[in-house]
């Protein structure tokens, strides 16, 4: 029996794509060169490409308290790599994530983006009357 034939990483992200243009705003672009999702110019998603990662690696940016729940619940699923550890982001291995699962994911990331701009936008810094930078949450 011929060995199984791994998915192109064009196929691969094309389920990715799918999903993730049903959400507003998002646009396919690239990242380092990989196919990627962007979200107001924010990757939002991509093909990994540092090479400690799995092939058909996607990496998709969550907050580090999700992250660690995912890998510590579904580590068949999601992992990490020493690179990714400083990242809110997490690794997924397609070829072990449902549709469902994927759209819950991506949907999760644009929450993310969302919240971190929005975070980003009502920040504002000054100098205090001591002369140090202070930031200030409006």
């Amino acid at each position: 029996m011929p060995p199984a034939k791994r998915p192109s990483k064009r196929l691969t992200f094309d389920r990715v794509r799918k999903l993730g243009v049903k959400l507003p705003g998002v646009v396919v672009d690239k990242y380092f060169g990989m196919p990627a999702l962007k979200l107001d110019g924010q990757m939002l998603a991509c093909m990994a490409s540092h090479k400690s990662a799995e092939p058909n690696t996607l990496v998709v940016r969550v907050d580090f308290l999700e992250r660690d729940l995912r890998v510590m619940n579904e580590p068949e699923v999601y992992y990490l790599k020493p690179h990714y550890v400083n990242y809110a982001c997490v690794l997924v291995r397609l070829s072990h994530i449902d549709d469902a699962a994927l759209r819950d994911l991506l949907e999760s990331g644009y929450r993310f983006i969302k919240k971190t701009k929005d975070l980003q936008g009502r920040r504002s810094a000054r100098l205090d009357s001591s002369g140090r930078w202070r930031v200030y949450h409006l």
